[in-house]
């Protein structure tokens, strides 16, 4: 096995994948390093890519009307999926995302991705699971943050 195939095994979508499945996708995915600050896909962008953060952090940001400098909405972790919404509908890049220190990451493409559906159905499940299994997981952790927002705005005695 490829250490590339390793990479895809320990990633969030080699989850359900067995070692030869892991090595078709390791076939298909590519490795992007990134340096500090570098932008790894800016805003409105629409690429079909999907990224896995190998090492290192990723910055969701938005320009500052004020001061020109970058809003940090939310920081991406290894084993974090990027993109994967726009990944499966093509939708624009709600923000920028930036390397916070060195970065690596694994690149999937959508349409090469697309030419496993008829050679290996299998493989294009399970690595569908796994991306909807973390956009599953992004929905329900907004859905509590919404939760905790509300009780803190409207707890009895609140001034907002």
């Amino acid at each position: 096995m490829s250490s590339l195939t390793d990479t895809v095994l320990a990633s969030p979508l080699g989850r359900e994948l067995t070692p030869p499945e892991a090595e078709v996708v390791a076939s298909i995915v590519s490795v992007r390093d990134l340096k500090d600050g570098e932008v790894l896909l800016p805003e409105g962008a629409r690429d079909g890519l999907l990224h896995v953060i190998v090492s290192g952090r990723i910055a969701v940001a938005r320009r500052d009307e004020h001061d020109a400098g970058w809003n940090v909405l939310h920081h991406l972790e290894a084993g974090d999926l990027v993109g994967e919404l726009s990944f499966m509908d093509d939708a624009p890049r709600y923000a920028t995302l930036l390397a916070s220190g060195p970065t690596r990451v694994l690149v999937l493409n959508r349409r090469d991705f697309e030419t496993l559906i008829e050679r290996q159905p299998g493989v294009v499940y399970k690595v569908m699971r796994a991306i909807m299994r973390v956009a599953h997981e992004v929905q329900r952790r907004l859905s509590r943050q919404m939760h905790e927002l509300q009780q803190y705005l409207y707890r009895p005695g609140a001034k907002y």
